[in-house]
């Protein structure tokens, strides 16, 4: 399914593939399932930080089989299960990947969790184990902890051991922060998030703080990390990219971490290999589990993207070819 015109998620189009074949250090995948985000709504729309020429089909994630692998691969072969990430491009039965990019499974996983085990739970660990280097025991909030990374965040922090306080603002989204292992959910809307955390922290505040939304909300968690606290920087969907004060940063002795998942892959693709075995092993051992709302066939790949942008959903979108 690609974009010819951008014009958001109506303008995808169905286009038949010829078959592929792997270049030097390539993968060739036959995909079985894809991953939906927010962020393929705004591709569509030419509003994405990453801007592909046209045609392009969108997608970041996908899982399926080894169909072939170009010269000089090492440990990929064919009728391999593998997930793989991408900038752009999974919206198709059949890819092609470079090899740092394509990642092993568990034989026992779907192809649907795996699809869905993707960028937000790689941001997630990345978040908070190589970056917050968070501890068993700790007090952490997650901000949006309804959200696609912020209950990612949830199952990974109560994995780990943390003690999560996760906020949202309707009771189904309380609800399900509850029944993913929080201890405790708060809505924003109705209380202030800053006293609550601090009640619940006997006054020294959340260790590590999951922000995903910035704005108002990055600046009022100032008022309740603790000291030598870890306030993790994912993203601004509430629109505003906020500014801290100095001060406040030096008199608690805080950490104010950015988390910038996708340099990873040009920086250091190795951390994001060792989250993958990681998140694999959590996914075994039953302590993380993609929640997958909604499945559909690749050719309804506009509807799909309508609702998640619509936030028809809860949890995951999967696609189908």
């Amino acid at each position: 399914m690609i974009v010819k015109e951008l014009g958001g998620p109506s303008a995808l189009v169905r286009q038949e593939q010829a078959d592929l074949e792997p270049g030097p250090g390539e993968v060739c995948v036959d995909v079985k399932a894809i991953g939906c985000n927010f962020f393929d709504t705004l591709i569509t729309q030419g509003k994405y930080q990453v801007q592909p020429d046209l045609p392009f089909a969108p997608g970041a994630e996908a899982a399926g089989v080894v169909r072939a692998v170009g010269q000089g691969v090492e440990g990929v072969a064919a009728g391999d299960r593998v997930s793989v990430l991408l900038s752009y491009g999974t919206f198709a039965s059949m890819l092609v990947a470079p090899a740092e990019r394509v990642f092993p499974m568990a034989e026992a996983m779907s192809f649907e969790d795996a699809a869905a085990l993707g960028v937000v739970y790689q941001t997630s660990y990345v978040a908070l184990v190589p970056r917050a280097q968070i501890q068993p025991g700790e007090t952490l909030l997650v901000h949006a902890a309804a959200g696609g990374v912020g209950l990612a965040a949830v199952q990974i922090g109560v994995a780990l051991g943390a003690r999560v306080i996760g906020t949202a603002g309707t009771q189904d989204k309380l609800d399900l922060i509850l029944a993913e292992g929080a201890e405790v959910a708060i809505n924003y809307r109705e209380e202030d998030f800053v006293e609550r955390v601090k009640e619940l922290t006997e006054g020294r505040g959340a260790d590590v703080i999951y922000d995903p939304v910035g704005g108002d909300t990055f600046d009022r968690s100032l008022k309740c990390i603790a000291f030598n606290g870890r306030v993790l920087v994912i993203g601004f969907a509430g629109g505003r990219i906020p500014t801290a004060k100095m001060n406040r940063v030096l008199l608690k002795n805080i950490s104010l971490v950015g988390v910038h998942w996708g340099l990873y892959f040009d920086r250091d693709p190795g951390a994001l290999h060792d989250a993958q075995r990681a998140l694999v092993e959590l996914h075994a051992e039953g302590k993380i589990r993609p929640l997958i709302s909604a499945t559909y066939p690749l050719t309804e790949a506009a509807a799909a993207l309508e609702a998640l942008g619509s936030r028809k959903t809860t949890g995951k979108v999967v696609l189908t070819p």
